[in-house]
């Protein structure tokens, strides 16, 4: 790339460069290498961070799956803003994604839900997701009467479970150097929807 700003097709080309890295984080480092950390702000302004996994990448955006009731739930449903930053140790190799996140259609969350093992089919309907818990016990119970209600029988979706995309506006590539001299080049979308790419100060 040469240096300063230059135009780009943008989302396409810093997808191609996302996927390759992410092809060698399965290599490298096959635990969680789909692990990502969003980052939500609730409607008081509280910045929230968790660890989610990635599902799927392409130019519609980045996909996970989660309760919509949960804390980052109701974050987002107050304030679509939110940020992914992955980080590859083995690669040594940082991504950070911002953009603003909306569900996915219910029949592709249907179609997710019923490819799910079993037993995460019966956690989405178990966990009451970021609410206090009496006792371990408590949960378990709850499983146990899941398990029998739906004995012998598909486990249906809870409306309260499925997907979200991120839509990027922003995809930022992070490499080490010498000196703390980083390697930073970042993606943009321009207001009138197209995009480029700048290098940024370390």
């Amino acid at each position: 790339m040469n240096e300063g700003n230059k135009n780009v097709s943008g989302l396409r080309e810093a997808l191609v460069r996302f996927h390759k890295l992410w092809d060698q984080a399965r290599e490298s480092e096959p635990w969680e290498c789909d692990a990502m950390t969003l980052a939500t702000v609730s409607a008081q302004g509280q910045p929230r961070a968790r660890t989610v996994l990635l599902k799927q990448a392409d130019e519609s955006g980045f996909v996970f799956y989660t309760n919509y009731e949960s804390r980052k739930g109701n974050d987002l449903a107050t304030n679509p803003q939110a940020a992914l930053c992955f980080f590859w140790r083995t690669l040594r190799r940082q991504i950070t994604v911002e953009g603003t996140v909306r569900r996915l259609d219910a029949g592709v969350s249907d179609a997710y839900f019923a490819a799910r093992p079993r037993l995460s089919q019966l956690s989405a309907w178990v966990s009451a997701q970021s609410r206090p818990l009496g006792s371990r016990e408590e949960l378990e119970a709850r499983m146990r009467e899941l398990e029998a209600k739906y004995a012998g029988c598909k486990v249906p979706r809870p409306l309260h479970w499925g997907g979200l995309i991120r839509e990027p506006d922003m995809i930022e590539f992070w490499a080490p150097d010498a000196g703390r001299l980083n390697t930073r080049e970042r993606y943009v979308q321009d207001i009138g929807g197209g995009w480029r790419c700048e290098w940024l100060n370390p």
